[in-house]
């Protein structure tokens, strides 16, 4: 990704603020989905074609992660360990959504629609934050 796009897109020339950006913004993203999963777990499983129980799960654990992956945000400087530990979980993430997927969820037309469609942006997440923290160590 070059590095006029990578600024573009964070609104900043600085690395180390584009990363702060990038954790931040998944922060905001994932902490809206885990709640919106954990209080309405039924309605939403409902209508994704997953199991609320998993859903609600999901959700208290997406919240919490995205709690921990905001005040890395609020670091001036995350440490570049934190932040590759976030890149690693949201490929894990990406990888299990997709497996999950294919192998054991029986999602509604809508779930099939919007399992990929999250993982694809959690992908992009973690994308963005790794060729960030690049440039930052630089």
């Amino acid at each position: 990704m070059s590095q006029a796009l990578l600024a573009g897109l964070a609104r900043t020339a600085q690395p180390q603020s584009m990363v702060r950006r990038f954790l931040a913004l998944d922060a905001v993203v994932t902490g809206a989905n885990g709640l919106a999963y954990a209080a309405a777990s039924g309605p939403l499983g409902e209508f994704l074609g997953v199991d609320s129980g998993l859903l609600l799960e999901l959700g208290l654990f997406l919240t919490v992660y995205a709690v921990g992956v905001g005040l890395l945000a609020s670091r001036p400087q995350p440490p570049a360990t934190g932040v590759k530990l976030v890149v690693d979980v949201n490929l894990l993430w990406t990888a299990l959504s997709v497996v999950a997927l294919v192998a054991w969820l029986e999602p509604t037309t809508a779930g099939l629609l919007w399992i990929p469609a999250q993982a694809a942006t959690v992908a992009g997440f973690a994308v963005l934050q790794w060729t960030a923290l690049r440039a930052a160590t630089r």
